[in-house]
């Protein structure tokens, strides 16, 4: 590693105070098809999506490709005495939600009352394209609650990778909530709404808002080193067989759910920066201007390995040769992701902080995003990312219907 930058990520103030933040893998992503948007479109602004069924929205409805514009991932402790305090509070997220995610006029309560809407939105809240996504951290299944017999087995808190450098108050939680809108005043407003229906029962442990932006000139959105991020993702059938649990060893209510990966991840960008396009290009294998591979002419092109076995023109080391193969044997390696960019100001020594959202979900954290993070170790890239927090979640099956509620098959 360059000096410099050695020097810059020993000497880099840390912790929730004002710091670096890193987080993870960046992984090459893929595009998913959705109903909302054609592949290479990047977000839209559709008005709403379904709140009942049996996944949980924001995953692939919308899919990657057309993931809204704003995000807030969110993790909670919860607080709640009982397991009959963690149904209440369950139940009160999926009110608010479901309201939240539809629409509609909040009910005055009278003038000695507190006002029932933030009205950051004003006096009726639109829908926005805002999707709720909720998913359990492992410590969710300690003694508290009695749920040690449910917890999902492949469930566990986050592993740390050789480049990883964890800052504490960045990482895990028992609950996890990501706020998906076409306009980040909405992500805002909805936050507030759950934390003011929730307060007794859920306290923030950390959060981070991300950014989508919109394909330029096309194609897919880019990250902040300035390459396309999600050129790849599975998409239809094969997408939902590589997220859904359908494992029979599984406890019976997580079928339907997903294991979801969130790895806050500093983009060192201002390095990045200074180094010459061809090693740009280089290590993610990828062209910066179009996102073509350098075999390729277009982004969606599929890189010819075989054809370059020595890697003379992909080379062996780059990102997307190491994230994806492309062999029989790593196809179910595969997995979704739906990443955002992230930017907090800048730290006590005055470099940007700055980044990289990763969210991946699959079905098998150990057989999918543990196995691709593990090729990646030392790779290129790792000068310039800086894994520092997020967690392991599972996803909880969707909200089927009005008198259903986030979690109730798990606390049945």
């Amino acid at each position: 590693m360059n000096p410099s930058r050695r020097n810059f990520l020993t000497g880099a103030v840390s912790g929730a105070a004002g710091t670096a933040l890193a987080g993870g893998v960046l992984i090459e992503g893929a595009r998913v098809d959705s109903a909302s948007a054609s592949p290479g479109t990047g977000p839209v602004d559709a008005a709403s999506y379904p709140f009942h069924g049996p996944h949980q929205a924001g995953i692939l409805n919308p899919g990657p490709e057309a993931r809204q514009a704003a995000t807030c991932v969110v993790a909670f402790d919860s607080t709640a005495g009982s397991r009959a305090g963690l149904a209440d509070v369950l139940k009160t997220l999926t009110d608010r939600a479901r309201f939240l995610t539809s629409g509609g006029t909040p009910p005055d309560l009278g003038i000695g009352k507190p006002p029932p809407d933030s009205e950051v939105l004003g006096p009726s809240v639109p829908a926005d394209g805002l999707t709720v996504n909720v998913s359990a951290g492992s410590s969710l299944f300690d003694h508290r609650y009695g749920l040690a017999s449910a917890k999902p087995r492949k469930l566990a808190p986050m592993r740390t990778f050789p480049n990883d450098a964890p800052e504490g108050p960045w990482l895990h939680g028992d609950l996890m909530v990501q706020f998906c809108a076409n306009h980040p005043d909405t992500v805002h407003h909805a936050i507030r709404d759950v934390m003011k229906h929730t307060r007794g029962g859920l306290q923030i442990r950390w959060k981070m808002e991300g950014y989508n932006s919109p394909p330029r000139p096309s194609g897919t959105t880019r990250n902040l080193l300035g390459f396309k991020d999600g050129t790849a993702n599975p998409a239809g059938s094969q997408a939902s067989s590589l997220i859904w649990v359908d494992d029979p060893a599984e406890p019976a209510w997580a079928r339907g759910g997903s294991y979801v990966v969130v790895r806050l991840i500093r983009m060192l960008v201002e390095f990045w920066d200074r180094v010459s396009i061809n090693e740009q290009e280089n290590m993610f294998g990828r062209r910066r201007d179009t996102g073509a591979p350098l075999d390729g002419n277009a982004e969606f092109d599929t890189p010819d390995y075989q054809a370059d076995p020595h890697g003379y023109v992909i080379p062996l080391d780059s990102h997307i040769r190491m994230a994806n193969p492309r062999t029989p044997a790593t196809e179910n390696q595969r997995l979704i992701r739906r990443s955002y960019n992230y930017d907090l100001g800048v730290d006590l020594n005055g470099n940007l902080q700055a980044g990289h959202l990763f969210i991946c979900y699959q079905q098998d954290v150990r057989r999918q995003f543990e196995t691709i993070a593990e090729r990646l170790v030392n790779e290129p890239l790792v000068d310039y990312v800086q894994p520092f927090g997020g967690g392991y979640f599972f996803v909880l099956p969707g909200v089927r219907n009005a008198s259903d509620w986030y979690g109730r098959t798990m606390l049945a």
